[in-house]
């Protein structure tokens, strides 16, 4: 039964673009009753429903809640600036769009702090709904405020303003979490919370203590009571759960508007910029038969005519090409079309694409990353020019006008010389389109900046500085445009404010609610960003941006995000940023062990029949 938009939120819809962000009624929209369920969560994504709908993680744990008996849990996301000033003109908190109740009704508020341009976002999304910002100012009778995703590794810069954080994959912790939250709902918030840190990969900011040397740096993280543990290790599954294939059906066009099936996660590849590569290890697969018959079951629950096989690196999953055949044959003579995102730069990838393709030649994409061989080794990505140029002739040869390469400039370590190395690859690249597939072809060079995150090899590394990178963007803007040729960068001001807030502690609590209290939000977007609030919060507070971004972090220095461990050892992550500056490749390790650490901290946890597809062969 469909449930009437109330009218004091109807009548705000006809004022604002895309309505259809706000007004729930899915197809697929799981609707309980309210008063039969014991906990209630509410799934907030603190950005616009364009970009939330797209997130995978909310699919997953707002179809395993909802199978919880007696547990109710919806979603929200942040409205457009549009909306939030309606909202705010009539007095009308956000609310959910499953029941169109206002956030503060609910028990636990999971927010997802996916990366660091939802910090801002997330103060937007408190207090929009009314509930305070801080945490210390909430009690029992506030909704319980927890962060997770990829931006809780350091989530220091806003443990003013979570109660708690989910350290790694939530499927298991988030349920535990409401199982705790039945037997404490009834006590004080420190009580609460109290339970809570004795959950493996519950991270409560409040029990622990940072004290800071004299120089600046962080000198020591300590816990303030007996049960919060020290380091907290990320939740890690055995095995991944099975897939959702009841998935939402957006109201509206959204980012990646298609059916979803995670074929593994977690990644061998080693990348020394990558993230998500470390954070997720180890790798995890999913068989064969179960992915097929997941996207089987997704096409019919769902009528999406394009699915997705989720990875890091598709092309690594052991038997992905039997699978494309079994798809193949599954789904002849539909229209379903399937999309492999993060393929890396082999002939292999081609012919993959080629099978998948249906006879669409879109825009194909590679990540060379760096222009120079050289730098490709200190970075870990073992890819020979002449292997590139090759795989180039290959995709113009197979039908293919578009090829999209993507770069990373302010590399450490990097020169002009990698500059003009870009330059000098993309024009040869299009030289091979024309003399191949002729002058319709084009080339499209992406290039973002480099930020060092925390928890890997890179995150004792500074950020390059602003007129360097200005400097070599102009001098790309400068080479490749022309017929053919097509050139786009980030703004620097953007990877600033990112950079702050990844490499940050706790003492940029008070720069976030600053800046957010001058206009920081929606860092993400081009068109609504506010760099000025960010550059202005730090110089009224009298914060040194230099100290978190420009200088480079000693070896033996502890970090702000150390006490939250990732699984990978410092010493690995050490002796990979030693070999980064030799520029030594270390193999994927699919073939052979490094001892990163992540087998010897979690295989002993977990159950002896569990088969690692790390000692598979790759294909």
């Amino acid at each position: 039964m469909s449930t009437p938009i109330p009218w004091h939120i109807e009548r705000l819809l006809h004022r604002v673009q895309k309505p259809g962000r706000y007004v729930g009624g899915e197809y697929n929209l799981i609707r309980k009753a309210w008063d039969e369920a014991e906990v209630h969560v509410c799934l907030a994504f603190p950005d616009i429903y364009d970009l939330g709908m797209s997130n995978f993680a909310l699919l997953i744990f707002y179809d395993l809640l909802n199978r919880m008996p007696r547990v109710l849990a919806e979603r929200s996301y942040l409205p457009a600036p549009d909306m939030i000033a309606q909202l705010r003109a009539a007095g009308q908190p956000l609310y959910t769009l499953e029941s169109y109740r206002p956030l503060a009704d609910f028990d636990i508020l999971a927010v997802s702090t996916a990366y660091e341009q939802l910090f801002a976002n997330s103060l937007e999304l408190l207090d929009l709904a009314g509930i305070p910002i801080h945490s210390a100012k909430r009690d029992a009778s506030h909704p319980l405020i927890i962060g997770g995703g990829h931006g809780a590794f350091n989530p220091e810069p806003i443990t003013d303003f979570f109660d708690a954080f989910v350290l790694g994959e939530g499927e298991e912790v988030l349920a535990e979490i409401v199982e705790t939250w039945r037997t404490v709902r009834s006590a004080d918030r420190e009580t609460q919370l109290r339970a809570l840190v004795r959950i493996p990969g519950v991270y409560v900011p409040r029990f622990y203590r940072v004290r800071y040397s004299a120089r600046g740096d962080v000198a020591e993280i300590a816990p303030t009571v007996p049960e919060a543990p020290l380091p907290v290790y990320k939740r890690v599954l055995s095995k991944l759960p099975p897939t959702p294939v009841r998935q939402l059906v957006p109201n509206v066009d959204v980012i990646h508007n298609r059916g979803v099936v995670e074929i593994q996660r977690g990644c061998t590849r080693g990348c020394r910029f990558c993230q998500a590569g470390e954070v997720t290890r180890p790798v995890r697969e999913r068989p064969l038969d179960e992915i097929a018959d997941s996207l089987e079951a997704l096409a019919a629950a769902t009528g999406f005519e394009e699915l997705a096989l989720l990875s890091l690196s598709s092309a690594d999953y052991s038997d992905i090409g039997p699978l494309l055949d079994e798809l193949q044959t599954r789904f002849a003579g539909t229209h379903t079309t399937f999309s492999l995102p993060s393929l890396r730069i082999e002939s292999f990838s081609v012919s993959l694409a080629d099978a998948l393709s249906g006879g669409r030649r879109s825009g194909f994409t590679f990540a060379p990353e760096a222009g120079r061989e050289e730098m490709r080794r200190r970075i870990n990505k073992e890819i020979p020019d002449a292997q590139l140029l090759a795989i180039a002739e290959e995709v113009f040869r197979r039908g293919w006008r578009t090829l999209k390469l993507y770069f990373m400039i302010g590399l450490p370590g990097e020169t002009d010389e990698d500059i003009e190395a870009i330059i000098a690859l993309a024009k040869q690249v299009r030289r091979i389109g024309m003399k191949t597939a002729g002058r319709r072809t084009e080339v499209h060079v992406g290039v973002s900046t480099f930020v060092p995150k925390p928890d890997t090899p890179f995150q004792w590394e500074p950020l390059a500085d602003e007129a360097t990178i200005r400097r070599r963007q102009s001098m790309l803007h400068r080479h490749l445009h022309g017929r053919g040729l097509r050139f786009s960068w980030n703004n620097y001001e953007a990877t600033w404010v990112e950079s702050l807030l990844a490499r940050g502690d706790r003492r940029l609590n008070r720069v976030v609610e600053r800046a957010w209290q001058l206009g920081a939000r929606f860092d993400a977007w081009d068109d609504w960003r506010s760099p000025t609030a960010w550059r202005e919060a730090v110089a009224e507070l009298g914060v040194s941006p230099e100290t978190y971004l420009y200088r480079r972090r000693a070896e033996d220095e502890v970090l702000p995000w150390e006490h939250l461990h990732h699984g990978v050892d410092k010493r690995f992550l050490l002796r990979e940023y030693r070999r980064s500056r030799e520029g030594d490749l270390l193999p994927d390790c699919r073939g052979q062990c490094h001892a990163c650490g992540i087998l010897q901290h979690y295989a002993a946890k977990w159950s002896d029949e569990w088969q690692c597809p790390l000692r598979r062969p790759r294909p």
